[in-house]
This record gives structure tokens, sequence and C-alpha cells, in this order.
């Protein structure tokens, strides 16, 4: 009997506009009528992640910063955090800041950057940088722009920063076939912060066992997640690596993949 499905946002549940389509909302709020906790897991900050949630009809449990935080939104109560290496922060910033790229920091529920770009989500670093990373729990630093090779001749900088690793990156760094779009981007936090760690913690509050339990994703920071359940699901526009890690692949993300993944799974239910 399954229990809980572990699902990732973008380029997983919503297409490659980022829209939730309705058969996907529809399906969600079926799936959880029946006692099944869709579980949203992302790279997003908790507002960011809970709004996509609510908009679904998923869980009241969130996994955010691919996995540095775990959060209850019906409680406003903190399951998990993984702060990161306050030297780390700094060392990051000082790395962006001079290449005029955004530096993102996800601290409590939002974003605070260098470079505001979405006003309802973000707040403008105004202080210090050092200053902020002592006063601050940031979970997660991303470092964007939509130049391409910019990002790209950052990576070896940032792989030498001690304490964090790359956790995720644009599908286009990693694989040529997946164009550039506008934003090219690196999550980085904790070595030990990634979705598999915090699907595990979750796992352990709610007393849930690992067979009793689906992933869905499509991108690196998703293969921690695919080792802490019982079944493994990646959509068809996956990078290679999340394919071959698989027990299925489904329908891509702009074919409401995960919507037609979770009605056969209701109908073999309701069949057995």
């Amino acid at each position: 009997m399954i229990k809980a499905i572990f699902v990732d946002i973008d380029g997983t549940l919503r297409d490659s506009n980022r829209n939730l389509s309705v058969k996907t909302i529809e399906t969600i709020k079926r799936v959880s009528e029946k006692g099944i906790l869709v579980i949203l897991c992302s790279g997003r900050p908790r507002k960011y992640t809970e709004q996509i949630s609510r908009e679904c009809f998923a869980s009241k449990y969130i996994i955010t910063s691919s996995g540095g935080n775990i959060y209850d939104y019906e409680q406003d109560k903190i399951l998990y955090v993984n702060e990161m290496n306050k030297e780390a922060i700094i060392k990051l910033y000082e790395i962006a800041n001079p290449e005029d790229v955004r530096f993102i920091m996800n601290v409590e529920e939002g974003r605070v950057v260098n470079k505001v770009k979405h006003p309802d989500q973000e707040t403008q670093l105004e202080e210090d940088i050092r200053e902020f990373a002592y006063k601050n729990d940031v979970v997660q630093c991303t470092i964007a722009d939509s130049n391409f090779d910019k990002i790209k001749n950052l990576i070896p900088k940032i792989e030498k920063v001690e304490n964090v690793e790359i956790k995720n990156r644009h599908k286009s760094l990693l694989d040529a076939k997946f164009k550039d779009d506008k934003t090219i981007f690196c999550d980085i936090a904790n070595i030990d912060s990634n979705k598999g760690n915090a699907v595990k913690k979750l796992l352990g509050i709610l007393n849930i066992k690992k067979e009793e339990t689906i992933a869905i994703g499509d991108d690196m920071n998703d293969l921690s997640m695919f080792e802490q359940v019982g079944y493994k699901v990646a959509v068809d526009n996956a990078i290679n690596i999340v394919k071959e890690n698989a027990d299925e692949i489904i329908l891509s993300n702009d074919e409401d993949g995960v919507a037609v993944f979770l009605d056969k799974m209701l109908k073999e239910m309701e069949e057995n």
C-alpha cells in the first residue's frame, strides 16, 4: 500500500512553461482524498513551494531548497533545517557578485538576493554579506544568469569551496541536447543536504516505510530522493542518468506524465 509520493516540481510536475494543468491538479486532489500523501520536493524556497502545494491540493508537508528544509505549512512548523556553512556562503558570494550574476540565498520562507528580479518573491540584500550570513540561516544558495558561458566558467571556482557542493544545475550544463533557456543556474548547499536525506527524515517522522513510497523526478537532485523510496519514476524529459536509475519512465511533463501515472495507480487500487 502506497502511503507517500514525493514529487519534484520544475521539469516534473509542471510543464515547460511552469504551469500546472487542470488534469494534474484534479488527479493530485483525488490521490490526496484517498489518504495518500503527495509531498512536493523542490529546490525552491518555502513560500514558493507551499504556493504550488496548496494550488494542487498536495500534502501539508513540503521539502524545499533541495532538501535543506522540511516544513508543515498547516502547523507553521519547521520539521528539519540544514543551515549552510557561513564561510562557504561568503566565499560563494565573493565568486558571484564581481561577475555581475545573480546570487540568491534561500532563507526562512523566501529569498534574499544581490540583484532583485522577482520583487514578489525576493528581498534585496542591503547589508554586508558577512553580517548577513552570520545573522541568518541560509539553507541554499543559487548562482544564476542568462549567459550560459558565464555560469559554466564559474563552476570550477564553486567546486573549490569547502563544505558545500552543487546540488543541481541547469540541464544544459549536463547535456548538450537540452537547450539554454532564460536562466542558467547552479544550486549549492551543504554536502550532507539533499532531497534524499530530507525524504528519509520525513519518513521517520511520519512512521512510513520505504516500500510504501514512490518518488517522481527529472534532474540530478532527484537521484538522492530515488535512493530513499521503494519505487522510482522518471518523466520522459528527465536527464539520462535519472532515467537509468528509474524503475519506470512515464510521459513527459508537457504530456501530463505525473497525472497519467497517478491516475493509472488509482485505477489499479480500485480494481484491487
